[in-house]
């Protein structure tokens, strides 16, 4: 998952070998992985912290882009939170990735926020949620 996370972000936008370890091993995580032929094709984690869900990271590799993988580990990863019920997912997308900004927009979370800084001096991010529908 770290090296997929390095092929997928640069930095400073992706996680250390530690702090992915921590994020997926956490009591709160739910970590959804797809595979392919035995290869990481792309995973996600969220952690559930009562009844909100915050997705920590979706990464898919370059070679499963733009065949649906990623709308259905999210829809995966919504439907986790729901079983966990939690009424809302949260997320945070650095404000200059347009491609992520138009997929979560597109998949029907709402642009609710923004917090200076969040990646780094200069590097904002925006917040977004969505609320469930069966929470």
């Amino acid at each position: 998952m770290f090296r997929l996370d390095e092929e997928c972000f640069e930095e400073p936008f992706r996680f250390s070998r530690t702090a992915m370890r921590r994020f997926a091993e956490s009591r709160k995580a739910h970590v959804v992985i797809a595979e392919s032929d035995g290869t990481l094709a792309g995973f996600a984690i969220l952690h559930v912290e009562g009844r909100v869900g915050y997705v920590v990271t979706l990464d898919v590799a370059e070679g499963f882009r733009r065949h649906g993988l990623a709308a259905r580990l999210m829809q995966t990863m919504e439907q986790q939170a729901i079983d966990a019920e939690c009424a809302v997912v949260g997320l945070h997308v650095f404000v200059g990735n347009a491609g992520a900004i138009r997929f979560y927009e597109h998949a029907g979370y709402k642009r609710v926020g923004d917090v200076p800084g969040f990646y780094g001096e200069g590097l904002n991010a925006w917040v977004y949620r969505k609320k469930l529908a069966a929470a």
